[in-house]
């Protein structure tokens, strides 16, 4: 006997919901369903969003931020220090700098990292964007904020030779261990950093 199914269109809309980043199967017919369901205008609404953000939102051509326009709303504030550039890995990377406040300086995103097993090169991220940012608006301090993993040690490594012959002070940022941790839980890579990055009090 023919097992009873949803609608074509509707599986192919579970399917596309499943696509996204923590959607499981459950979810996606639930969120579906609603959709079909929904006596509001939401389910419009939602879609046109989707379609307008996707047509808007751009990388910033400076530093690879989420803009409408060629520059971010950072690159554009011309009272950011234009003498501090801060690395980070990805796009994202940069809000959660942001609302510590510490930093007002410029950012540069690389789109990710290097990663052999991944096959991700240094050709494939955006460090000949970085280079050339250095040789034109000759920052006086470049900080890495990168992940404290093997990848993120790598990719340092190899910026920092990179850039080691311009006249630049090359600095990362702290690792160490976090706001309410205890020492019992800290690896000892997490311990060696926060001993060997003490500050004067």
């Amino acid at each position: 006997m023919k097992r009873t199914e949803y609608p074509a269109a509707l599986r192919d809309l579970i399917v596309q919901l499943r696509q996204m980043p923590g959607v499981g199967p459950r979810s996606a017919e639930r969120i579906a369903l609603w959709m079909v369901q929904a006596r509001s205008d939401h389910p419009a609404n939602i879609a046109r969003a989707i379609t307008e953000t996707r047509a808007a939102v751009r990388p910033c051509r400076r530093c690879g931020f989420f803009a409408t326009a060629e520059l971010c709303e950072i690159c554009a504030d011309e009272s950011r220090a234009a003498d501090q550039l801060c690395i980070v890995e990805q796009p994202t990377d940069i809000l959660p700098l942001e609302k510590t406040s510490a930093f007002r300086g410029l950012y540069h995103s690389l789109g990710g990292r290097i990663s052999p097993l991944d096959r991700v090169a240094p050709e494939d991220l955006r460090i000949a964007a970085l280079v050339e940012r250095v040789e034109k608006e000759k920052p006086n301090e470049i900080i890495f904020a990168l992940a404290a993993d093997v990848e993120g040690e790598a990719t340092t490594s190899y910026l920092v030779e990179l850039l080691k012959k311009y006249p630049v002070t090359l600095t990362r940022i702290a690792h160490g261990l976090p706001a309410g941790g205890g020492l019992e839980s800290a690896d000892e890579l997490t311990l060696y950093r926060a001993l060997s990055g003490r500050t004067k009090l």
